[in-house]
Order: C-alpha cells, then structure tokens, then sequence
C-alpha cells in the first residue's frame, strides 16, 4: 500500500479525537483585553489542516495574534445558496489547579476528552475539520459550495474575530444564505424510546454594562450620608435579587411543546420548577430562557480603607429575550433608581428563527440514521455566539454542533466551568452526524 492510500485511509472519526486535543493544547486564553496568547498559532494550525487537503485557506489578522482561518470549498452545484460553518478558537481562561487534569493537556481519561475548549468549542472546531479532511481527500465534493470559518475573539463578544470578518471582509462570504455553529445539536435522553436533540434557533441578547455611582469622598470615621458606596450596593442588591417577569417566546413555546408530548404531560410555563427539575443539567440552560436577566459580576470602588471613595462602579451581564429588548432597559433603570448611571460595555442583539426548511430536515435525517430514538428540537440559547454577527450579513444562523451524550454527564456545567470534557464516543458520533448533514443539506 502506496503512502498515498494509507492517508486516504485514514476517516474523521479515526482523527477527530487527536484534532481536538491538538486544539486545546493551543493555549487561546480570551482575557478580554488582548492580554492573552492570541489565537494566531490555532489559526495557523487549521490553516495547516485545511492546506494538507487541498483547500487555499486564509489567515486574517484584526489585531497581534488575534486570527482567525476562512476556507471555501467548492461545492457539486456552485450556483446554490453556500452554507457556513462557523466555530471560535478562543477559550475562557482557566486555573490549572483547579482542574482534575491540566485544562491545556487534551488528556483522556474516563472515556473523555478533557480540557478548556472541550465543548466550548474545540470539540465542533475538530469535528469540522475531521469531517472536510475526510471528504476531500476521498473526493467527495459538498452538495453546495461550504464556507468554513474558525474565529478569534468569541468569547469577548467576537469585535475582532467574526465582527472583523463581517465587516472588513464581507465578500468572504458571498452567497452564503445559512450557517451553523455551536450550542446545538446535543443529547437529552428522555427515556429509552426518545432522545431530544436541541437545535438552537435563537439566542438571547446582551447588554454588558459598567454601572456609578458619584457620592462624596471624605474621611472613613465621619458620618456620610453620600456615600458612593452605599448606594451603588443597594442598587445592585435590588437588581441581583429581582425576578423578571416570565415572557414565552415561539422558540421557548415550540420547545416547551416537544416537551410536554415527550414527557406526557402538559407545561406551565409560569410554574416550571417542577418541569426544569426532570432536565437534570441543562434546566440552567433552560431555565433562563423564559425571562430577561441581570447578573451583577463585578464590584470596584475605593483605595484606602479609612477613605471614603468619590465613586463606586460594577458590572452587569444582563441578557434579553428576542422582542423584549425595550422592556428590558426600562425594567432595569426602574431596579437602580436615578443615582445609578449606566453604559454598555458591549451590547448585541438577539436573534430568532423559525425551526423549519431543508436545513432542519437534514439535521433530523443525519441524527436519525445514527440514533434510531433521536428527535431535533428547538431551543433558545441563554446566551450568545458568533450568529449574532453572520445575522449582520442577511444568514440563516442554527446552533448545531452534534453531541449524543450520556444522561449523567453534566452537559451545559462544562461551558465555561472547571473539569470541561467531551465524550470521545461523542466526537465520533458528530463526525458521522456532520457528514450525513453535509449531504442532505
């Protein structure tokens, strides 16, 4: 056997594992502030793969080390709309002593892939990649024209990766009309006869906000009643504790539906306690869908602990429902009262689809051939992706990374948490699943 066959050979499942674990022990920490590696050797990494087998990719530069890689295949039937897919490089920092195995090691252990980015997102990056590895060098063209693209700078709401691209570069993407990206597409095993696939098909908006209070400074052991301090604690106190209002959008109905007729039972969405308490994990991930929130995740004030400062700040991770963007801000200037001034750090919109179209039955057709029990469902994400920017360029945007899990691993506690990993089994299984889906769609 030539050395040519043997790499023709070798399948995305036989190397999905090792791709991921080469993605995350490429250290692309996101600290928000340019202070961290930078995703450039991540890029090049992929630029390397994608090159191996033929493809012209392009490293595009925003900023030092801030990189990401965009490829285009050449489809069966080029005058078709283009599909994306898209997935970030970067990932949240971590603290090694923390984890059980060094979140940069790609280690296996238990049947896992451990390490940050294992679900968020290398896992999706590495599926990718195996699947179009294996299709071009086995000659199999896409039904349509694929544009591929990995992505610096996600995790700080994406201004020098996909906003870049979008902006500076949008002939990149010409022709495309749908996308898929990640938190979609995984398992949620209902019973032995039914397992839920959750495709996301809207997302949450943001306003991440700075929030201050001016008082008067003055000595620590005298009486102030202007004390920035204070009121800037309070305020926050009232918005931390708040309970918003429950507001059921058509994706979160349409969900809600597919529920009740796997489980047998009809859902109250104004009395979900009981409903969220049989998703195990993923009721977090569900749970804040059906109302705006506002999370205080940042306190500042003072320098000397007998000087009372002029000024107190914190910072808010607020999230919106699709339409309820307006009712949002009002709510919230009513919790913080006139003392309180606002400005967003970064905002976005929020994003909503319908879960209909070729699109959805090729996810459905791939999941179904390889889980007889699978069923596509709806779903909003409670928080935010690189969509928000391709929806920028008039594109169709579905979460759909495909993952069968098993029911006792703690799917959505990996994103952005200590201990993250991916079933090696699970990457194979997306590899089989994005290969039927490229086919179909």
């Amino acid at each position: 056997m030539s050395e040519t066959d043997t790499t023709r050979s070798v399948t995305g499942e036989d190397e999905v594992v090792d791709l991921c674990r080469e993605l995350i022990r490429i250290d692309t920490s996101n600290y928000g502030d340019h202070s961290g590696p930078g995703e450039r050797e991540a890029a090049e990494y992929v630029a390397e793969k994608l090159a191996e087998v033929g493809l012209e990719p392009r490293i595009l530069e925003s900023h030092r080390g801030r990189a990401s890689t965009v490829a285009r295949i050449e489809g069966e039937d080029p005058s078709r709309p283009a599909l994306l897919i898209h997935g970030h490089t970067d990932v949240v920092p971590a603290n090694a002593d923390d984890w059980t195995h060094h979140p940069f090691s790609g280690e296996i252990a238990d049947g896992c892939v451990w390490g940050r980015g294992a679900v968020d997102m290398k896992d999706m990056d590495a599926m990718t990649l195996a699947v179009v590895r294996d299709r071009l060098r086995s000659g199999r063209k896409p039904p349509r024209d694929v544009v591929l693209a990995f992505l610096a700078d996600e995790e700080a709401g994406g201004t020098y990766g996909a906003k870049y691209l979008v902006r500076e570069h949008p002939e990149l993407f010409e022709g495309v009309t749908e996308a898929i990206g990640e938190v979609g597409g995984f398992s949620f095993t209902v019973n032995e006869k039914l397992r839920l696939y959750l495709v996301e098909t809207a997302e949450k908006g943001m306003h991440w906000m700075r929030l201050t209070v001016d008082g008067t400074a003055g000595h620590g052991s005298m009486t102030n009643d202007d004390n920035a301090i204070t009121e800037l604690c309070e305020a926050v106190a009232r918005l931390g504790r708040h309970t918003w209002p429950v507001r059921v959008t058509k994706t979160v109905r349409a969900f809600l539906d597919e529920l009740s007729d796997a489980l047998g039972t009809e859902l109250d969405p104004e009395n979900m306690d009981e409903t969220l308490a049989k998703l195990g994990g993923i009721a977090r991930m569900i749970g804040t869908t059906l109302r705006n929130s506002a999370a205080p995740t940042m306190l500042g004030a003072g320098y000397k602990v007998n000087v009372i400062p002029g000024q107190a700040t914190a910072h808010v991770d607020g999230r919106f429902l699709p339409g309820y963007e307006e009712e949002f801000l009002a709510d919230l200037d009513r919790i913080l009262g006139p003392r309180v001034k606002r400005e967003d750090v970064h905002s976005d919109k929020a994003l909503e689809t319908d879960f209909d179209g070729r699109l959805v039955d090729a996810m459905q057709s791939a999941l179904s051939a390889e889980d007889p029990i699978a069923r596509a469902v709806p779903y909003m994400l409670s928080g935010g992706t690189d969509a928000k920017s391709f929806d920028d360029l008039g594109i169709r945007c579905f979460g759909f990374a495909p993952l069968k899990l098993p029911p006792e691993l703690d799917f959505a506690g990996m994103f952005h948490g200590v201990d993250e990993r991916v079933p090696v089994d699970g990457l194979k299984f997306g590899v089989r699943v994005l290969d039927r889906f490229l086919d179909a769609s």
